[in-house]
């Protein structure tokens, strides 16, 4: 009785172009391997014919930097093959960690006062006041358990899905991402409602009641089953 090879590549098209599934429980050689048989088939070394883009899913095997580029050259090698993105569900303990830093929540209790600058990488939960001439920065998101009348930038890598949110919303400046409000055009609430401002999709800057963010931002909720 013949026995049947097990598959270690599975191929897909998509609209996009071709999705590679790497099996994470063999040894790379024989992934190699495999991949390069598959890959030798006519389809995909047409010469002249248009390039495919390929995505390639190791799933839960860690690449490093010379597995990575083994992968891309076997991929590279066939003529109208280019390759987009590997993706592995397993990363570095610096990747976690760095991970970690950039999502954690910084709680603070103080007053930034003028002159004084306040940064933390994830998200900041400042429980005071930001002062005029103080400033507020954070990778992630700011939230402020006081008045915010100084300079707030939120999302200072680049992040424009970031918001700043404060008990009293009266900044000298607001920033998220690259985007900047030096004078936000909007009446200050004199309520006890706390108010948030974030970019819309025209990129702009918008200052709405904080308890718009629930359907604008569903992602701030990072609890599972959270409500």
């Amino acid at each position: 009785m013949k026995v049947q090879k097990q598959q270690y590549v599975t191929i897909k098209g998509t609209k996009d172009g071709l999705t590679l599934h790497l099996d994470d429980s063999c040894s790379f050689d024989q992934l190699l391997q495999e991949l390069e048989e598959m890959l030798s088939l006519k389809q995909y070394v047409q010469q002249g014919g248009p390039v495919i883009g390929v995505n390639v899913k190791v799933g839960n095997r860690f690449i490093d930097k010379n597995q990575r580029e083994k992968l891309e050259s076997v991929i590279k090698q066939k003529r109208n093959l280019l390759v987009e993105s590997i993706d592995s569900n397993v990363m570095t303990k610096d990747e976690a960690l760095r991970l970690k830093r950039e999502t954690e929540i910084v709680s603070i209790t103080k007053i930034v006062r003028s002159g004084q600058v306040l940064k933390v990488n994830g998200d900041l939960l400042l429980i005071g006041d930001v002062n005029p001439g103080g400033t507020v920065s954070a990778a992630g998101n700011i939230f402020v358990l006081g008045a915010l009348r100084g300079i707030a930038h939120a999302g200072v890598n680049g992040n424009q899905q970031a918001v700043i949110a404060a008990s009293i919303m009266k900044p000298t400046q607001l920033r998220i991402g690259e985007v900047i409000n030096r004078a936000p055009d909007h009446i200050p609430n004199e309520g006890n409602e706390m108010e948030c401002a974030y970019i819309n999709e025209d990129e702009e800057m918008v200052i709405e009641r904080l308890q718009q963010l629930t359907h604008l931002r569903p992602n701030l909720t990072r609890f599972e089953g959270g409500i």
